[in-house]
């Protein structure tokens, strides 16, 4: 018998000469087990309903769409011949809609359409993660990149506040700012050109501002020349410019993280999973750590030290900057970090393996087992009371004495 065989998102289905439907193996309507049998298929392997079809009809020879499957079917002793557009295939798709309402595949065309869309949305997803498979190396260099400019950040500003503080030390005290202080600098330069609508511009308030300009009025800063001025302000302009890299850099993180590892970016953030992904290497080897590692990353040192002098072992290490976290009472940390690396591995692994998006799923789950955490532990733990060994007797030295005679 020679059948004609279609293979689509909803199923294997086998056509005879002359264009009659012979028989059909539906597919699941798992959406992530149907997208991966399609990239499979086109990379020449058959449906696993279409092998489930073959097996029950066993045709003599079978007609394809697919090249890539001729040697896969033929290993597995089925004749196999290429047709495009075959009769069979004319009749399925003239007739898709019926046939999926037919078969019980769905119930309606607009489920059939809507499980299609879904369909189309997960593989074009997947196909465009391939793309983008070692794209994950370059959020890890952005963000240390990142890092880099945040040490070179709080050098320069140090300097700037001790060469500017020659001229007006009060500042120092009144903006604790890196960012604030530069712009006050370039911005204004001399501290007698400072204005009340010039600190409006950048932001202060009104208190802040009027105790400033007092300041700036009774200062006890050595005076100094535009010369010295200008070259104060070219360290500040470079403070501002490597902030507003900072910015783009930032920018940039988010996207290329929304891209790369969609779920982790939901549950942490861009900025936090890039740090995530650089401390463990690449995507790949985060989807690969269990979650009590991916709970202690960062924090290798304190928990080799731990390890090595038998004390207690730290409770999280960069996950701490997850606001969850560092704001909750010290009881409760422990216990947060914990769900949050579970949930992470999983997200880790779906970003690397799956392509699917479940961080919205992912991130309400971990919500709830915040509150239930923070409703069950509201209290502290009470302290442990140790209890005093009794201290050992010394023998007297008499007693040493007469024992050491009676020898």
């Amino acid at each position: 018998m020679k059948i004609y065989l279609v293979e689509h998102a909803i199923g294997a289905f086998a056509y005879d000469e002359q264009g009659k439907l012979v028989d059909y193996v539906l597919n699941s309507k798992d959406l992530g087990k149907v997208v991966e049998a399609l990239i499979d298929n086109e990379k020449g392997m058959p449906l696993p309903s279409a092998k489930e079809l073959l097996s029950k009809l066993k045709p003599d020879e079978v007609v394809v769409e697919n090249e890539a499957e001729i040697p896969e079917l033929q290993k597995n002793g089925v004749k196999a011949s290429l047709e495009i557009h075959n009769i069979g295939s004319k009749a399925f798709r003239q007739s898709l809609p019926k046939i999926a309402l037919e078969t019980k595949f769905t119930s309606s065309e607009e489920e059939l359409y809507s499980f299609l869309y879904e369909v189309s949305f997960e593989y074009t997803r997947r196909k465009l993660r391939g793309a983008a498979s070692k794209r994950d190396l370059l959020a890890i260099q952005a963000i240390r990149a990142i890092d880099d400019i945040d040490k070179t950040i709080n050098l320069f500003s140090e300097r700037l506040r001790e060469w500017y503080s020659i001229h007006f030390p009060e500042l120092d005290n009144l903006i604790e700012d890196h960012e604030m202080y530069a712009n006050i600098v370039s911005k204004f330069g001399h501290r007698d050109e400072i204005t009340e609508e010039g600190l409006k511009e950048l932001g202060l308030s009104k208190e802040k501002s009027q105790r400033l300009l007092t300041a700036a009025k009774k200062s006890i800063g050595a005076d100094v020349t535009d010369v010295d001025i200008k070259s104060v302000r070219m360290l500040s302009d470079t403070i501002l410019e490597l902030y507003r890299i900072r910015r783009e850099l930032t920018d940039y993180i988010e996207s290329v993280m929304r891209e790369v590892a969609p779920n982790v970016t939901t549950l942490v953030g861009p900025t936090l999973g890039a740090r995530l992904l650089s401390l463990a290497g690449s995507l790949e080897d985060l989807a690969k750590m269990p979650a009590s590692t991916i709970q202690v990353l960062g924090a290798e040192k304190a928990l080799f030290r731990a390890l090595r002098k038998k004390g207690r072992p730290p409770k999280h290490g960069v996950i701490f900057q997850y606001p969850e976290i560092h704001t909750s009472p010290r009881w409760q940390r422990g216990k947060i970090a914990r769900a949050l690396a579970a949930k992470l591995a999983i997200a880790a692994r779906v970003d690397e393996f799956s392509g699917r998006f479940i961080g919205d799923r992912l991130n309400e789950e971990l919500k709830k087992r915040i509150e239930e955490i923070k409703t069950k532990y509201a209290q502290p733990p009470p302290k442990k009371v140790q209890e005093e060994q009794p201290k050992p007797k010394h023998k007297g030295k008499k007693e040493e004495k007469r024992k050491r005679k009676n020898k």
